[in-house]
């Protein structure tokens, strides 16, 4: 049996409770988000070319960085992603009016790239919460294409609610934005990775229990507590990845102080006042 849930609660608070104890779901694609992918596929089509997960076989390296930042701006700024994105989210339970949003950023798991020192953090085993974003983190993540198990990310269960040995207070939310948004989007800087300090684990027995990898249909919402302790696959079989994520916090459980166990997070400051929140919306 798959150890993430395929149908979700009935009720939004119970919902977000079982994210918060550590649930993940897979669940079926929406309007909101198949539109939403439809865009991103668009935008995509008009940088990369077709077949897109063959862009690295028609771009040098740098030209390639260059199309993927300037499509990753284009969905992490754009008013309609955001409409898109406050729908997909609200299609499975998190209404718009409670809710506050990290855009969607696009994320480019190029075939052959963890061979690069320049990428090395995309694959870092980690927890959204390191990046200073508050207990109550849902990420959501829908892919653009089918996937299979090897294609997308695992997660650690056995880690939600243990420690894991980190640096996350290397991390500055204030520090990361000062120097303009590029960080913030990500990957718009081509050294970043050389000159910026990400979280990541410290040497360990590298003991972090089973991984749970998984598929997905294109569309497909996936939602789980960025408290997971999750690790990007490197892709080597000659095709790259592309998927959107977001990040959901429900307004009302932020203030209440509900969450998801916050075990070894020392990151500093705050990202929420940076989402886009209800009133902003209008």
């Amino acid at each position: 049996m798959s150890w993430i849930r395929r149908e979700r609660p009935a009720g939004a608070a119970e919902l977000r409770q079982a994210l918060y104890d550590g649930d993940v779901f897979l669940l079926p694609a929406t309007r909101a988000s198949l539109a939403l992918v439809s865009l991103a596929t668009e935008l995509r089509q008009a940088e990369l070319g077709d077949p897109p997960r063959r862009a690295h076989e028609r771009f040098p390296d740098e030209e390639l960085f260059t199309r993927v930042g300037r499509l990753r701006r284009a969905l992490y700024t754009e008013p309609e992603a955001h409409a898109l994105l406050a729908a997909m989210g609200g299609s499975v339970g998190f209404a718009p009016e409670e809710t506050a949003f990290d855009p969607a950023r696009l994320r480019a798991i190029v075939h052959g790239a963890a061979d690069n020192p320049r990428a090395a953090p995309v694959y870092y085993p980690h927890r959204d919460t390191w990046y200073a974003h508050p207990r109550a983190i849902v990420t959501i993540w829908t892919a653009l294409e089918d996937l299979a198990p090897h294609e997308t990310f695992v997660f650690y269960p056995e880690r939600f609610a243990a420690p894991v040995p980190n640096d996350s207070e290397v991390f500055d939310y204030d520090e990361w934005v000062s120097r303009g948004w590029s960080l913030k989007i990500g990957w718009q800087d081509r050294n970043a990775s050389l000159q910026a300090r990400y979280p990541t684990v410290l040497p360990n027995d590298g003991a972090y229990g089973r991984a749970e990898g998984f598929s997905c249909r294109c569309g497909e919402i996936l939602l789980f507590s960025g408290a997971q302790f999750h690790c990007t696959l490197p892709q080597s079989r000659g095709l790259s990845r592309f998927s959107l994520d977001a990040r959901l916090v429900h307004l009302g459980d932020h203030a209440r102080g509900l969450g998801a166990p916050d075990v070894d997070n020392r990151s500093r400051g705050s990202a929420l006042g940076d989402y886009v929140h209800p009133v902003a919306r209008g």
